[in-house]
């Protein structure tokens, strides 16, 4: 097996942590199918672009972040010119059974989406994807105290968040 078979390898065996994080940045599913295909892709283009001896994955949800931020800002670009196809699919629609239904994963889901961008980034890497306090400083070219004080920032909320809706 050559070189470019394992590194293809390594980033097939990284997809379903890169839609998990896809997944806590856009908050929908099938934005993070489309994000995290659209970093495997990037991957395997910009192979030559890896460092090797650092870590794929970082690397991977660098990439994975870069793309929703481009994301993010062409959708605040088309909003002033016209509504969203999520927007004209809501419609009428009442998701207030299916919350109920839904299980504890989903209430948490429910909290991480209500954090701001900057801590739900960094609870999902740390808590969700278990990178270290310093590979998240690094891949969000953050101070590691920022990173922390956003990680116990986006921990009290979820649990306050948590706490909130059990009592309803």
């Amino acid at each position: 097996m050559n070189s470019q078979d394992e590194f293809a390898q390594g980033v097939a065996s990284l997809l379903p942590r890169v839609r998990r994080f896809a997944f806590a940045l856009s908050r929908h599913p099938a934005d993070a199918d489309d994000l995290a295909a659209l970093a495997v892709e990037r991957a395997l283009r910009s192979r030559a672009q890896f460092t090797l001896g650092t870590r794929l994955d970082s690397w991977l949800f660098r990439i994975t972040r870069n793309l929703w931020i481009d994301e993010a800002r062409s959708r605040q670009r088309k909003a002033t010119w016209e509504a969203s196809p999520e927007e004209g699919e809501r419609q009428g629609f009442d998701g207030a059974a299916d919350i109920e239904r839904s299980a504890e994963l989903a209430n948490v889901m429910r909290a991480m989406s209500r954090l701001p961008d900057e801590q739900r980034e960094v609870v999902a890497l740390i808590m969700i994807e278990g990178l270290g306090y310093r590979e998240v400083a690094e891949l969000l070219g953050q101070p590691i105290g920022t990173v922390s004080s956003r990680l116990v920032r986006g921990r009290n909320a979820l649990l306050a968040a948590l706490g909130e809706g059990s009592d309803e």
